[in-house]
């Protein structure tokens, strides 16, 4: 396989750019190689420049749910595009957007579009502060909440990715207002939350995806939804990854736990840049301009995203989408199992719904310490072989494999065979 073309791009790219790369584990130190740079991308498949081809599981980290360039929301991009690509003003698609949030997410009674992930969620935890008029923010050690500085404090994704334990240039005063504490815990969690007055939320993924794909234990979400309600703390899901992608209504809905505040982003913006914050009415209608605190931004409610979004959303709402699409990752999850036992492989799969990690360990992996336990430099191995005959990993041990409505059969099939084969040569 010729890498020739990314390569060269590689070092014309570290000149230009820090480390060569716009996101950090884009550039794939982790996994001991170069990474190649893409042309282009078609219903499950993806393209680098050298004119390779790769069945894809990373989905562009999630949000490409109905695969790539999928024709509605490629006609409803061009649409919007005709009209003008941005106007700093409202329009009918930021309505259309809200109305299907809304009416899908169960929490959610008023919504603010934004641009990403990490808007929403520095946005979220200003809001709750605000609301609650404390400081501290609650997370859980591996759980990643975007860059902003609250979060840097034992955080997952390219944090763990690269061994970083947290960031320069985070105030020791910020970092102070953030608790993290083991995700799956429930006796620190009650413990942290009986002790600590100054607690304005608790945030969380309500399964953890920036450590690679971690479950909640059973009642565990009952149990902090039932404590944060106790002790008048603003809960907040962090549904960027499972909005969407576990079912219509997210995780919320699977596991039936209702947060005060939710934040959004991938799926709903159909591969665009869009990232959401709502909730409770009462709590939203603080967000400037119907209350003091205050977050805009010129770019959000962006119609190319807006529309991208609402034809996303449409296709999800279709009878039986997300049955196919639990069926499909199931039987793609128990066949890698069954092939990672063939060959001796230490590998705990954890898997819900269409999101899955593979953890190069022999133990149950229920929270960051166990994901540490997992060999990445044996992934590293595994990712470059797999790469190498044509499937397209995350970059990390501690991401996600997503499978998209356009990975057919014979994609999975395929997939199969080049881990059988990626198995026999690791073993």
């Amino acid at each position: 396989m010729k890498r020739d073309i990314s390569d060269k791009l590689f070092s014309r790219a570290k000149e230009l750019i820090p480390g060569g790369v716009n996101s950090p584990v884009r550039a794939c130190k982790s996994v001991g190689c170069d990474p190649v740079f893409i042309q282009k991308a078609a219903g499950s498949k993806i393209y680098d420049v050298d004119g390779n081809e790769y069945v894809d599981f990373v989905c562009s980290w999630g949000p490409m749910i109905l695969g790539h360039n999928h024709p509605a929301v490629e006609e409803a991009v061009a649409k919007a595009l005709a009209n003008g690509t941005s106007y700093g003003a409202p329009t009918p698609l930021e309505i259309e957007l809200a109305e299907l949030v809304i009416d899908a997410v169960p929490s959610i009674e008023s919504v603010r579009f934004v641009n990403s992930g990490t808007e929403a969620t520095m946005s979220a935890i200003r809001l709750a502060r605000g609301y609650t008029d404390k400081k501290k923010v609650v997370k859980f050690d591996g759980c990643y909440h975007g860059h902003a500085d609250s979060f840097l404090v034992k955080a997952g994704s390219g944090v763990i990715t690269l061994g970083i334990p947290g960031s320069p240039g985070v105030p020791e005063d910020i970092v102070r207002n953030t608790i993290s504490i083991p995700y799956n815990n429930t006796d620190i969690l009650e413990k942290t939350l009986g002790e600590e007055q100054d607690i304005a939320c608790v945030i969380i993924e309500p399964v953890a995806g920036n450590m690679g794909i971690v479950p909640p234990a059973k009642e565990f979400l009952q149990k902090l939804r039932d404590l944060t309600s106790q002790n008048n703390i603003i809960l907040i899901f962090d549904e960027v990854i499972t909005g969407f992608r576990l079912s219509y209504g997210g995780a919320q809905e699977r596991f039936g736990i209702m947060p005060d505040l939710t934040c959004l982003g991938k799926i709903i913006g159909g591969g665009l840049p869009v990232g959401a914050y709502g909730g409770k009415k009462e709590i939203m209608q603080l967000i400037s301009p119907v209350g003091p605190v205050y977050q805009a931004g010129t770019l959000s409610g962006n119609p190319l995203a807006m529309a991208a979004g609402v034809a996303t959303l449409n296709v999800l709402k279709e009878k039986d989408f997300y049955k196919k699409l639990e069926e499909k990752s199931a039987s793609y999850a128990e066949e890698l199992k069954a092939l990672a036992q063939k060959y001796s492989m230490d590998i705990t799969l954890n898997r819900v719904g269409s999101a899955m990690t593979g953890f190069f360990t022999a133990e149950a992996v229920t929270d960051y310490d166990s994901a540490m336990k997992a060999d990445a430099e044996k992934y590293g191995a595994y990712y470059r072989e797999m790469l190498a005959q044509g499937v397209y990993l995350a970059p990390s041990q501690f991401e996600a494999a997503f499978i998209s409505a356009a990975h057919s059969s014979d994609d999975l099939n395929f997939a199969l065979e080049k881990n059988e084969s990626s198995f026999k040569k690791l073993s």
